[in-house]
């Protein structure tokens, strides 16, 4: 049986490729030198943090702190901004009305992102914004 964790993670991934059309959606795969040029998506599993723990039964609430990497690729500097503001706009669409991903979480929202530019040599700069994504839920035990 998969833990809570993992299938908040995986919900997570889901709803990003499901409702994404067009756009590379991974999980936890290393920074590329090259970007498609309609933008790229990374999920990282990030945090759960320390739980929260109530007695009686036992049980772990976490906020686990997952981060969308959103990226794109161009020379210039307004398309580059104009194509990261379209590609949040996305996410945000791809999320709305998913604060419970079909039951695996208790509670999703969505914190304002960070944002940050990479020069790649011999390439257009590649801009990106660190979207943070919690993750509320409960388990009886910290392993699953």
């Amino acid at each position: 049986m998969t833990s809570k964790r993992e299938q908040a993670l995986a919900g997570l991934f889901l709803c990003l490729k499901d409702n994404v059309t067009g756009l590379s959606v991974l999980r936890n795969e290393p920074l590329p030198t090259k970007v498609p040029a309609e933008g790229l998506l990374i999920l990282r599993d990030g945090d759960p943090g320390e739980p929260e723990v109530t007695l009686s039964p036992t049980r772990y609430h976490y906020q686990h702190r997952a981060e969308i990497e959103a990226l794109v690729q161009n020379g210039d500097q307004a398309q580059r901004d104009a194509a990261l503001d379209a590609l949040l706009e996305t996410v945000a669409q791809a999320l709305d009305d998913q604060t419970s991903l079909g039951g695996l979480v208790d509670y999703l929202h969505i914190e304002t992102p960070d944002f940050l530019s990479e020069t790649v040599e011999g390439a257009p700069t590649i801009k990106a914004a660190v979207v943070p994504v919690i993750l509320e839920y409960s388990t009886s035990n910290p392993l699953n």
